[in-house]
This record gives C-alpha cells, sequence and structure tokens, in this order.
C-alpha cells in the first residue's frame, strides 16, 4: 500500500511543481506586461513590481496546475491498466486516490494564504510602485504627446516647461458612471506624496467643477487625491478586496456601526424637517444624496462579509477541481498530457467559473447570503465524489 501511494504522491508532485513554475513564469509575464502596457513603465518600476506580482501569478497559476498535474498522472495510470491492475489484487483505487486528495487539500490551504498575501500586500505594493513612479510616468507622456490618460486620469496640456504644466486640464473619472470631475488651470504641478499615498496637484487659478460643486481660486491652491481613490474607489475609501482575512473582521464591526450612524442621522433629520414644517428637505434632490452613501455605505458591508467566502472558496477550487480530475482521467484513460487536462477543464469552465462569477456578484450586492459562493464548489464536489463512486464499483 505504501509503494502505491509514495509511487502516486511522486509523480504527482514531479508534474506539478514543474507545471507550476512554467504556468507561474507565463501568467507573471502576462501580469507585468499589462502593468507595463497600462501604466507606461520603464525598466526601474517593472523591477521593483516583480516581488508584488509573484504571489498574484502564483495565485492564478496554483488551480490550473492542480487539476493539470492530476488528469496527467491519472490518466498516464489508466492507460497502462495500473488501476486494473490493483483492482485485480482486490485493492480498492482509493489507495491511489488519497495522497492526491491530502496534498490537494494542503495545496487548499496554501492557496487561500497566497490569494490573502497576493490581494492584500501584492496589490498594495503595485500601486505604491506605480504612484512613486507617477510623475517619471506623466511627465514623460506629456512632454512627447501633450496628453495622458488611463482608466482613472487623464491629463491634457498646452506644453510642458520643466516640471510646470502650461494650462492643463484634468478629467478625474469617478466609479459607477458618474459625470468626471473636471478641473483646470494656467499653471500646475504634479506631486507624488509617498508619505501619505496621495497625488498632490498645485494648481494656479484653477477652476474645479467636482460633480454638483465649482470651486475657483485666483491664488496657488492644492488639489489631494488619494491612492485609494485614485485606484477608482468609491468615495476614496479602500476597497474590500484588498483587506487582509485578519482586517475583514474589524472592519464589519466599524461599517455595521458606521451603517447605524447614518440610519440614525436620516431618521432625526427627516423627524426634524416635519417638526419644524421644512418638508421640502424631504424631497428626493436633497435626499438623494444622503440615500447614496447610505447605499455604498451597505454595498461595502455586503462585500465585507463576501470577500472572505470568495478566498476559502477559490482555495478550495483546488480540491473540487481534483475531486474531478482523477475520477474522470481514470474513465478516460487518456494517456496523452493534454487529452484529460481539456476534458475535465471545459465542464469546469462551463459550471463551476459561470457560477462562482454569478453568485459572488448577487452576494457583493445583499441579493443571496455571502456562503452561496461555495455553490461551484458544492456542484464540483458531488459530481466528483459521484464519478469517484463509480470507479470504484467498476
Amino acid at each position: 500500500m505504501r509503494i502505491l501511494t509514495r509511487y502516486i504522491l511522486f509523480d504527482l508532485l514531479k508534474v506539478f511543481l514543474f507545471t507550476l513554475l512554467s504556468m507561474t513564469v507565463f501568467v507573471f509575464l502576462v501580469l507585468i506586461g499589462k502593468e507595463a502596457v497600462e501604466n507606461g513603465l520603464g525598466l526601474v518600476p517593472i523591477l521593483r513590481m516583480v516581488p508584488y506580482l509573484l504571489p498574484q501569478a502564483m495565485h492564478f497559476a496554483v488551480p490550473g496546475t492542480m487539476l493539470l498535474a492530476t488528469t496527467s498522472v491519472y490518466g498516464r495510470v489508466a492507460a497502462a491498466n495500473e488501476i486494473v491492475a490493483v483492482k485485480s489484487l482486490g485493492i480498492s483505487p482509493m489507495v491511489m486516490m488519497w495522497p492526491t486528495l491530502i496534498l490537494a487539500t494542503l495545496v487548499s490551504l496554501g492557496a487561500v494564504a497566497l490569494n490573502d498575501i497576493a490581494v492584500s500586500w501584492g496589490r498594495g505594493g503595485v500601486q505604491r510602485v506605480i504612484l512613486e513612479s507617477l510623475e517619471e510616468i506623466v511627465y514623460g507622456r506629456l512632454r512627447t504627446t501633450g496628453s495622458f490618460s488611463n482608466d482613472k486620469l487623464s491629463v491634457t496640456v498646452k506644453k510642458v516647461t520643466g516640471k510646470k504644466l502650461i494650462q492643463p486640464t484634468f478629467l478625474l473619472f469617478r466609479p459607477g458612471g458618474e459625470a468626471p470631475w473636471t478641473i483646470t488651470a494656467d499653471r500646475a504641478e504634479i506631486r507624488a506624496d509617498e508619505q501619505n499615498a496621495s497625488v498632490q496637484l498645485i494648481l494656479k487659478n484653477a477652476y474645479m467643477k467636482l460633480g454638483e460643486a465649482h470651486y475657483s481660486d485666483s491664488e496657488e491652491s492644492v488639489y489631494e487625491i488619494s491612492l485609494a481613490e485614485f485606484g477608482g474607489e468609491h468615495g476614496g475609501s479602500r476597497s474590500p478586496s484588498s483587506y487582509s482575512l485578519k482586517e475583514i473582521g474589524p472592519s464589519k464591526i466599524s461599517q455595521k456601526s458606521y451603517i447605524a450612524q447614518l440610519n440614525q442621522e436620516m431618521a432625526a433629520d427627516a423627524a426634524h424637517a416635519i417638526m419644524t414644517g421644512r418638508t421640502y428637505e424631504l424631497s428626493q434632490d436633497v435626499w438623494r444624496g444622503k440615500e447614496e452613501t447610505l447605499f455604498w455605505a451597505r454595498n461595502k458591508l455586503y462585500r465585507l462579509y463576501t470577500e472572505p467566502h470568495r478566498r476559502w472558496a477559490n482555495g478550495f477550487s483546488c480540491l473540487c477541481f481534483v475531486l474531478i480530475g482523477a475520477p474522470m482521467a481514470v474513465r478516460l484513460r487518456h494517456g496523452e498530457f493534454w487529452g484529460s487536462f481539456f476534458a475535465c477543464f471545459l465542464p469546469i469552465l462551463v459550471v463551476y467559473y459561470p457560477l462562482l462569477v454569478g453568485c459572488l456578484d448577487a452576494a457583493k450586492g445583499g441579493d443571496i447570503p455571502a456562503q452561496a459562493v461555495w455553490m461551484g464548489n458544492l456542484v464540483l464536489a458531488v459530481w466528483g465524489v459521484w464519478l469517484m463512486r463509480r470507479v470504484i464499483r467498476f
């Protein structure tokens, strides 16, 4: 029994580690190429991004690698009739399955930790590198083309003198389809404030249209954009997807207190308006801003509840993929490397990922419980157990 266990485990580890290395390098090159193209990064910022992007690349590579290693090993074993030989000796095929299931459980736990590092440390590090390189990126583009644009900020200038932008126009793109905020000035300068994780616009004779608010200042003024706001988060708040797992619990308590405070303030404002006869304060135009603030506060709370389930479900997709991949590879008996993998991956692509994305979006919106994110994993697990039973019985 131990010989069979060591035989399967050694084969699986060999394929898994080699494939993980290859897939991580591929995904890493895709991610770093995407950041370089989107943000116009030079060689030095790209090299500084390497340690931050590596956990993200591994996070994407691990589930597919686990499935590929499992289908490859069990497809070869089945094609060589080794499963039939084991059965003929009166040994249950589960003897050859247990090592993989145990390894997949350990890999799943590691994937959860890796996911946590990737989103809480890796993404923040990438944003910091971009922020620290922002002056170089923006000024380089403005000097050559007179404009700079990404999905968060657009800048056009008449000309650039040193670090002075002459007659610049800034467009700050807002989330949720809101109209962009507009800032114009006679002169301006862009500075990255690394200590406060923000971008500062030093403006001379500026006119600002920030939503419904309009401002003008003939003297020198400073407009500061936080790193979170520059990243497109509503109201400049930090996204729950960038929290570490240990931060989410206290954040949920804090967010619930904030929502309770908003409800109390709205109730007090409504009561005061009715008692004083100032019912116009309850009109839709006046009340819309308060309702929107409450809506986004609740939305953040739903996302805080959903995020831990998303990370654990994503991590344990490795185990679910193995539950499908091992018995299906045995039944298909493909000896080639890719045959069993695609035969297993296509049903997973059709069933698991649409369920995950659909349940995740609904849970973030508060339409269904956060636990529903596990629905895709549950479907794969039930399917995998049914396939295992068929392999054992026949």
